[in-house]
C-alpha cells in the first residue's frame, strides 16, 4: 500500500493523470489496508481528514514502534518558558519565509528560543538569521532521534515545536520519544500526525473548525486569526518587470497558479480550461518543476480543446524576482484537497487576489484562513461551482477585480495576516496555557487564544 500511495503521488507530480479515473478504486485500497500509507503523499489523493487521521495513526504506530514514548516530568517551574524549535529547514527554505521574524519577536522576558537543527550545510542569510536570533543553536544533524530527544529534556525544554511533521526530511521520531513536556506540531505539516505524544496542533477556527476536531489526534492551539504566520519585514516586490521577459503577452489576462504540480488535479484543471475558453485571450500562467508535468499539462489542454500556447511556466528564479514578477498576474487559481500556503501569502503579499475552495482536511482550508486573515473572505468560495463563477466573473469585471486589488494595497499590511507583533502575543498565550495546564498535572486540552 505504501507504494501505491507513493505512485499516486509520483504520478501527480509529473501531472500523469492516467490512473485518476480509478482513484476512488484506489483510495478504498489504501483506506482498507492494514499497512501505513504516507501521509504526506496521501494530502492530494483524498479530503477527507478522518482518513487523514486513520492513515497518521497507523503511519505512526509502525514507524514509532521503535520509539516508544518515554516519561518526562515538567522541566522547570521558573516563569521563563523555554522553547525548541526542531527543524532542517533554518534556511532559505518557505519555512524561514513564513517563521523567520518570530524568533526575532519572542518577548525574551518569558520566553528562550533554542533552535535543534538536524539540516545539512545550508549557510546562507536565512541561516545566519535563524542562528543569531535564537538564544541557543545546536546543531543535532549527527544525532539519533532518540539522542536529540534527550539533549533538549537536558536542555529543559518545555516545549517542544515541530516544524516539519511529515515532510521531507523530518524526524518524528524526536516526538515519538518525547523532547519536551509540552509538543506542537506546527507550520511544516497540514494534518495531524496522528501520534499520541504530540500533544497539539497550532491551528485555527477556518482550518480546524470545531465539527472537525475529532479528525485530529492533537488538541487545538487555536490563533484568533490565520495559524500562519507571514515575515512581515521581507522587501516589497519592486517594480514589475516587462511581461515579455516572463514568456506573457503583453494584453492578456493572465489566470496564475504558482502550486506545484503535484496539488493540482483534472477537477481543477477542467475549471481552468473552461476559463481559458470564455475569456478570450487568456493564458494559463503555472509553475512545473519538471518537463514531464509540463508536456502532461500542455497535453491536457489540448484533449479539453485548448492550444497548449495558452499555458505558459514560469521557470525557477530567485526569491525576490519570484515575487517581482507575481505583479504580473491578474488572478491566483488555488487548488483544492492542497491548497496554496506560502504560494497564497506571496500572492496576496505582491497584490495578487487569490480565488479559493474551502475542502475539508486542514490542507484544503489553508488558503481559506489567509484569505479570512487578510480580509478577503469574499474570495472563498465553498464549491466547484461557486469558484469558477467567481473566477469568471473576476476576469470579466476588471474593475471589481482591481478592488480587490486596492483592498490588499491599503489593508494587507495591517491586517493580522501581517501583525507579526500580536501574532507572537497570541501565540506566547497560547504556549503559556498549554504549559500551565502541564505543570498543574492537566491534560492538554482544546485552547482558544483571544484576539
Amino acid at each position: 500500500m505504501l507504494a501505491l500511495d507513493r505512485l499516486l503521488h509520483a504520478d501527480a507530480h509529473l501531472a500523469d493523470w492516467s490512473r485518476f479515473a480509478r482513484l476512488s478504486e484506489d483510495t478504498e485500497l489504501l483506506r482498507n489496508s492494514a499497512e501505513a500509507v504516507d501521509p504526506f503523499a496521501l494530502l492530494p489523493v483524498a479530503d477527507d481528514p478522518f482518513f487523514q487521521r486513520a492513515a497518521a495513526e497507523r503511519y505512526a504506530r509502525q514507524y514509532h514502534r521503535l520509539y516508544p514514548e518515554e516519561p518526562i516530568e515538567a522541566q522547570s517551574d521558573s516563569s521563563k518558558i523555554r522553547i525548541g524549535y526542531f527543524s532542517c529547514d533554518f534556511f532559505n527554505h518557505a519555512t524561514m519565509v513564513l517563521i523567520g521574524q518570530l524568533f526575532e519577536l519572542h518577548d525574551r522576558e518569558r520566553f528562550t528560543v533554542v533552535l535543534y537543527d538536524y539540516g545539512h550545510g545550508h549557510d546562507d542569510a536565512q541561516f545566519q538569521r535563524a542562528k543569531q536570533t535564537a538564544d541557543e543553536y545546536r546543531n543535532v544533524a549527527a544525532m539519533s532521534d532518540r539522542e536529540i530527544a534527550m539533549l533538549a529534556r537536558d536542555d529543559r525544554i518545555d516545549v517542544a515545536v515541530d516544524l516539519k511533521g511529515y515532510t521531507q526530511g523530518g524526524r518524528s521520531g524526536i516526538f515519538a520519544v518525547r523532547a519536551a513536556p509540552v509538543q506542537v506540531s506546527f507550520l511544516g505539516f497540514p494534518g495531524t500526525v496522528g501520534m499520541p505524544a504530540m500533544d497539539y496542533i497550532l491551528a485555527d477556527p477556518v482550518v480546524i473548525p470545531e465539527e472537525l476536531r475529532s479528525a485530529y489526534s492533537e488538541k487545538t492551539l487555536n490563533m484568533p486569526h490565520c495559524y500562519q504566520i507571514n515575515d512581515s519585514s521581507r522587501v516589497r516586490p519592486a517594480a514589475a518587470p516587462l511581461r515579455a521577459a516572463a514568456g506573457l503577452p503583453d494584453d492578456a489576462f493572465v489566470f496564475c497558479s504558482f502550486n506545484n504540480s503535484y496539488k493540482i488535479s483534472p477537477r481543477e484543471f477542467d475549471i481552468w480550461m473552461r476559463l481559458l475558453k470564455q475569456v478570450p485571450g487568456s493564458v494559463l500562467w503555472c509553475f512545473a518543476g519538471q518537463k514531464e508535468a509540463e508536456a502532461n499539462l500542455r497535453l491536457e489542454a489540448e484533449k479539453r480543446g485548448v492550444s497548449a500556447a495558452r499555458i505558459i511556466f514560469a521557470r525557477r528564479v530567485p526569491g525576490p524576482a519570484h515575487m517581482d514578477r507575481h505583479q504580473l498576474a491578474d488572478l491566483f487559481l488555488d487548488t483544492f484537497a492542497v491548497n496554496a500556503h506560502t504560494t497564497a501569502s506571496d500572492a496576496l503579499f505582491a497584490g495578487v487576489p487569490v480565488v479559493t475552495k474551502l475542502g475539508r482536511q486542514f490542507a484544503a482550508r489553508v488558503a481559506g484562513s489567509i484569505l479570512t486573515a487578510a480580509g478577503l473572505p469574499e474570495l472563498v468560495t465553498r464549491s466547484e461551482e461557486e469558484y469558477e463563477a467567481l473566477a469568471l466573473r473576476l476576469a470579466r469585471n476588471p474593475e471589481e477585480l482591481s478592488g480587490f486589488r486596492q483592498r490588499l494595497v491599503s489593508g494587507l499590511a495591517d491586517s493580522p495576516l501581517f501583525d507579526n507583533e500580536k501574532y507572537a502575543r497570541h501565540l506566547e498565550t497560547g504556549l503559556e496555557a498549554a504549559v500551565r495546564r502541564h505543570r498543574q498535572g492537566l491534560p492538554a486540552d482544546h485552547i482558544q487564544i483571544a484576539g
